[in-house]
């Protein structure tokens, strides 16, 4: 049974559109949504070149873009927030493993077949990498599922 959710945020559509999949998928499933949000900064950055003033902006953007995904949570369902720096793709495998995650949610950034192919994109590094199953919502996709538990079955 799905018990934990993990939906990495970043304040774009792509990521408001994961996060009501993800309430929808919560609700029907009754399990804990786990927004994380990872400051895409280099370890050795940091340590190095990156002012105070900097890091500090950093993690007041990101507690406005989780604030954002909290608040759009209905009460009954248990959630929280988690800020992170590195590499997005490496952080977000690794928070959901050493955290026991059952579903990751995220959305698509929709990336150009060239632009794809030469950078690759956070989505599909999780999706080939990851140990759980993961949900990728696509951004300009209008329709959204329906979740619903049904009595004596549990959620995928």
């Amino acid at each position: 049974m799905m018990k934990n959710i993990l939906v990495p945020v970043d304040g774009s559509e792509g990521s408001d559109r994961a996060v009501t999949e993800a309430i929808s998928i919560a609700e029907a499933c009754e399990a804990k949504l786990n927004f994380l949000y990872v400051a895409n900064i280099n370890q050795l950055a940091i340590n190095a070149c990156l002012s105070d003033a900097i890091l500090e902006a950093v993690t007041k953007a990101g507690n406005v873009v989780l604030d954002r995904a909290m608040e759009m949570v209905p009460s009954g369902i248990e959630k929280e927030a988690f800020s992170e720096t590195g590499s997005p793709a490496v952080v977000i495998l690794d928070f959901a493993t050493s955290n026991d995650m059952d579903l990751i949610v995220m959305g698509s950034r929709g990336l150009g077949v060239v632009k794809g192919v030469l950078l690759g994109s956070v989505s599909q590094y999780i999706v080939e990498q990851s140990m759980c199953r993961v949900l990728v919502v696509k951004s300009h996709n209008n329709r959204f599922c329906t979740w619903k538990r049904l009595d004596g079955h549990s959620c995928p």
